[in-house]
């Protein structure tokens, strides 16, 4: 996300200094920009809708795939705490 709000606030800027220096900018119309935008749109429409007709099944065996063993081999654990023993009562 912050690549994105730093590349909008650098266009920002230059659109000032376009402003200041009282020059066109060289961007392409608004609706060259929306036909963009409905490009990223449609792309996302496809696998929305194989979502809806196929849903993948839940997998919880991600951990096997994405969490690596550690590279030190297995760490040491924590000595387990013995239950207290009943005290006599004389």
């Amino acid at each position: 996300m912050k690549p994105y709000l730093l590349s909008l606030a650098v266009g920002v800027l230059v659109g000032v200094i376009y402003a200041l220096v009282q020059v066109r900018s060289p961007a392409p119309p608004v609706i060259a920009l929306v036909g963009l935008l409905g490009i990223l749109v449609g792309e996302q429409i496809p696998p929305l809708i194989r979502g809806w007709i196929r849903p993948d099944a839940v997998s919880t065996s991600w951990l096997q795939h994405q969490v690596k063993p550690h590279v030190f081999g297995t760490l040491p654990q924590c000595a387990k705490a013995e239950p207290p023993q009943p005290h006599d009562q004389a």
